[in-house]
């Protein structure tokens, strides 16, 4: 009798739900689909990109963020985890420039349509393009771009009899510290930004870490013994040893580097655009007196040899596609949405990082708030992007290794860390 009573009950209850579908009675719409951004850590401007867009699409899609851990290599950690595993949550991706080439490597990434590719590329500055492109393709969209300045004191350059106006070499930097009494500010800890210079020594010279790249890592083709190799080891070393770095430059990052300047101590620096911001909060907080930054000025990146124009650091952050999205159609019309001038102005006006499109630069209220835009622009065009390889966490490591500390590069530093990677990548060699 129960067992009857249940499957009346149960026809019942199907009959019931075939009407209320005919009827249209409960139905609630799903709504848009959800695409999840994982962004890497800001002031907020990737979320109010996300909110905006998603007003802008009229209900096509919705854009909600996922925030990253913030060291680039717990980012790529966990996004390597997860996309492995064929996670299809993850729609777009910030992603460091110099772990794209894995990604694409390794099928992470969807495809970029042809036209979509052919719009993110258009009036971009050209290294954005080059750190967004791996075997000649596309992979990513470039979102905002990054790179180094040369800061100095205006006091201190004038007192030196340098004529800023023109492109200064680090041997002149060296010379007119040691006349003024000064320092120099840069990184020399054992870290990322370790790599990030001397990889603009060493393009700056003509050279490359990496002259062939390949699938394999046993087919890498290694520049670190070649002349301009030498030459950039040779700049570090003097700078290293000369009396114009810092008692703890073998420790500095970025944000020492800018302490020291801030304070005084260093004359000249080689330093991201976050120096800008970072002086005007500090005006505005009453912990840095405006003649200070009132004493600031900016140039392209220092030269390694006289009339060789320089491979200023390139960084930033591009957008990659999950291959396992479930919209991946919607994912790039959304990255067309994030990446548009409009937004790239926004988020370097609310956040301070600088904008891949050339046109944004020539903005007058992007101007207004980094009057050395216009240099910044000009750096892109001639940075270069560090050492692009699927297995760049390796090779990063292992020029770390050999190069820390500055003081003791010599002219067996580059054969050195030839060796090391070459141990590495055949797994001879933990680092």
């Amino acid at each position: 009798m129960r067992q009857r009573r249940r499957r009346r009950l149960g026809t019942a209850a199907v009959a019931a739900l075939a009407l209320c579908g005919l009827a249209g009675c409960g139905v609630s719409d799903p709504g848009p689909p959800t695409l999840t951004w994982y962004i890497n850590p800001d002031s907020g401007g990737q979320a109010e990109i996300a909110a905006a867009c998603t007003a802008a699409a009229n209900g096509a899609y919705d854009i909600e963020v996922s925030t990253l851990p913030r060291e680039s290599s717990e980012q790529r950690q966990q996004l390597v985890r997860r996309l492995a595993a064929g996670d299809s949550s993850i729609d777009i991706m910030s992603l460091d420039p110099p772990y794209i080439p894995e990604f694409a490597q390794a099928g992470f990434l969807a495809p970029v349509p042809a036209e979509v590719g052919a719009r993110a590329i258009d009036g971009v500055a050209q290294s954005a393009i080059d750190g967004a492109t791996w075997n000649d393709q596309l992979v990513t969209i470039p979102f905002w771009a990054n790179t180094q300045l040369l800061w100095y004191k205006k006091s201190v350059a004038e007192a030196a009899g340098l004529d800023m106006t023109q492109p200064v070499t680090w041997d002149q930097l060296v010379a007119a510290a040691q006349a003024q009494d000064t320092q120099i500010a840069a990184q020399g800890r054992r870290a990322e930004s370790l790599v990030v210079w001397f990889n603009a020594l060493i393009q700056s010279a003509g050279g490359e870490v990496i002259t062939q790249t390949a699938d394999r890592p046993e087919d890498i083709q290694l520049g670190l013994d070649s002349p301009q190799s030498q030459r950039a080891s040779a700049v570090m070393s003097e700078i290293a040893n000369s009396g114009v770095v810092g008692p703890a430059f073998t420790t500095a990052g970025e944000d020492e580097s800018v302490a020291s300047f801030e304070n005084g101590a260093a004359g000249f620096m080689v330093n991201w655009p976050f120096v800008w911001g970072r002086a005007k909060s500090g005006v505005e907080g009453g912990t840095l007196d405006q003649s200070v930054v009132d004493d600031y000025g900016w140039a392209v990146y220092p030269e390694v040899d006289p009339g060789t124009p320089s491979a200023p650091p390139y960084g930033g952050i591009n957008l990659g596609v999950g291959a396992s999205s479930r919209y991946p159609d919607l994912a790039y019309q959304a990255t067309e949405c994030i990446t548009s001038d409009e937004n790239q102005k926004a988020y370097f006006i609310s956040d301070g990082n600088p904008a891949a499109s050339l046109a944004v630069f020539e903005d007058p209220e992007v101007i207004a708030e980094f009057p050395m835009a216009p240099v910044i622009a000009q750096s892109l065009q001639q940075a270069k992007p560090r050492p692009q390889t699927a297995y760049y966490s390796e090779v990063s490591g292992s020029l770390q290794r050999e190069y820390h500390p500055p003081t003791a590069v010599s002219p067996a530093t580059g054969p050195d860390a030839a060796a090391l990677i070459r141990a590495v990548l055949s797994g001879e060699e933990l680092l």
